[in-house]
């Protein structure tokens, strides 16, 4: 359907087709960032630094200057151009446009606090007094929960204000009462590897799929301005509608998945005794 449309995306067919339909090598050139991407995520490089050098490699590719233009710099070659923005201050306006999604620093000196005088401990302890808990379960409800305040259109910045210090002390709990063991010091260090990556796929989960079915969330209305800005007419509750059997497909598959990990998890434990 997007194909259909090339006349609403002339900037697009410009950069990836020239006369004749034959794409240039130079354009081409101009995806180096998606292979920066792949190989330094693929090399466990740090993400940030990874993104921000894909970001200036394809900006330099595309003819992009460094900074804006500069009285001090307007000499020297690939640094600035007449006319044209840096892709330094497209960064750094980025930023500052964006900030208010950095105030999820704000609260982890309270985290901190609350993790030095025993969160962590109290909310293991809560989840040892139902016997019936285990780590999958305790996923499954966490993506509904995750879901739910996606509907509601609630942020809570899932992992470092919640995950970590609350989900995944519980998850470690449970995992205690699987392998009947006194602490989480007992438990094998690739389990707790487990419970990590479970703890980051039930907030991913439920968080990326449940704000997609709010008309007041930030993913909902980005989809929106784009589809009306490539010409086609939708509402926002139209998108929210067409969302539902995607995040109901989601949940079914998480709770596979972490109904799978509960049985690894009880295999393991029988192996281990």
């Amino acid at each position: 359907m997007i194909l259909n449309r090339v006349d609403s995306l002339p900037h697009f067919a410009h950069i990836l087709v020239s006369e004749g339909g034959i794409v240039h090598p130079g354009d081409l050139f101009k995806l180096i960032g998606i292979a920066i991407v792949i190989v330094g995520l693929a090399l466990r490089l740090r993400t940030t630094l990874v993104v921000v050098a894909a970001g200036l490699v394809t900006g330099l590719a595309a003819g992009l200057p460094l900074f804006s233009s500069n009285p001090v710099f307007d000499s020297v070659p690939f640094l600035t151009k007449p006319g044209q923005e840096g892709i330094i201050n497209m960064l750094g306006r980025a930023f500052a446009d964006n900030r208010l999604m950095t105030l999820f620093i704000i609260t982890l000196p309270a985290i901190g606090l609350a993790e030095r005088y025993g969160l962590q401990e109290q909310s293991a302890a809560l989840i040892r007094r139902f016997a019936n808990a285990t780590v999958g379960r305790l996923q499954i409800v966490y993506q509904l929960f995750r879901v739910l305040h996606g509907i509601l259109g609630v942020r809570l910045n899932g992992h470092p204000s919640f995950v970590r210090p609350l989900i995944f002390p519980m998850s470690v709990g449970a995992a205690e009462g699987v392998f009947h063991t006194k602490s989480a010091e007992e438990i094998p260090t690739d389990i707790i590897e487990e419970i990590k990556a479970a703890n980051a796929a039930s907030e991913n989960y439920g968080n990326f799929y449940g704000q997609n079915l709010s008309v007041v969330q930030a993913g909902i209305l980005l989809v929106f301005s784009v589809m009306t800005g490539l010409g086609y007419t939708v509402s926002v509750l139209s998108l929210v509608i067409f969302a539902i059997p995607i995040a109901t497909i989601s949940i079914v598959l998480g709770a596979i998945q972490f109904w799978i990990l509960d049985r690894g998890l009880k295999r393991k434990a029988m192996s281990t005794q």
